[in-house]
């Protein structure tokens, strides 16, 4: 298996984002949204950092739960410190499928959330089935989002608890694409197509050595 290094820890080029070595992160900031509209990281409001201080940004989402059946959670980007998120964006995206009754299975491209040059926000999951034990859970990493050279790439792999009107399945959701702004990311915004969420939201920083 090929393996890329980044500070000394090894990374695999091909498993999961989920197996990125904890030991190279740093904690930054926890929020725990109840019936939020939006969830906000801006960088230099409540503790939270977003500059050149860590080139690679982690966010853990964990148990976000929709209000309502059949929404997705989403995300855009801030270069003005959260006045605004619509930020160019170009981006790719596939999923994995599989009901909880065996009966369907799938690994496709997933033309329709993908993103030509589009300003509003970026798709990241299934819809959601709306029961007390379902929701979403994954993770996202951001390169460079204080660079005044580069294009802000970005990726996410998350899992969804999904409904088909008669069985739930899991739907695995992987998206990459960058934020095509030279100027430096300082809002990372996440939110339900429609409706509210609740869940916790994790934002870690990994330093250069």
């Amino acid at each position: 298996m090929a393996l890329v290094k980044h500070n000394n820890n090894s990374i695999s080029a091909v498993t999961s984002m989920a197996s990125l070595s904890t030991g190279s992160m740093t904690f930054i900031k926890e929020i725990n949204s109840n019936n939020a509209t939006t969830t906000s990281f801006v960088h230099g409001s409540n503790d939270v950092v977003l500059d050149s201080t860590y080139p690679i940004y982690i966010i853990d989402l964990i148990n976000i739960h929709n209000d309502t059946s059949d929404v997705y959670l989403q995300f855009n980007f801030s270069t003005d410190s959260g006045s605004n998120y619509n930020v160019t964006k170009t981006t790719t995206g596939f999923n994995a499928a599989h009901k909880e009754d065996g009966g369907y299975s799938v690994l496709q491209y997933e033309a329709g959330i993908d993103l030509a040059q589009g300003t509003g926000s970026q798709r990241l999951t299934a819809g959601q089935h709306n029961v007390s034990d379902t929701g979403h859970s994954g993770r996202m990493i951001f390169y460079k989002l204080s660079s005044t050279t580069f294009v802000k790439h970005f990726m996410s792999e998350i899992s969804t608890t999904g409904y088909d009107g008669t069985n739930e399945y899991n739907y695995h959701t992987f998206i990459a694409g960058y934020g095509n702004t030279t100027s430096a990311i300082n809002g990372i915004q996440f939110s339900i197509n429609s409706g509210t969420h609740d869940g916790t939201f994790k934002l870690y920083g990994i330093k250069d050595s």
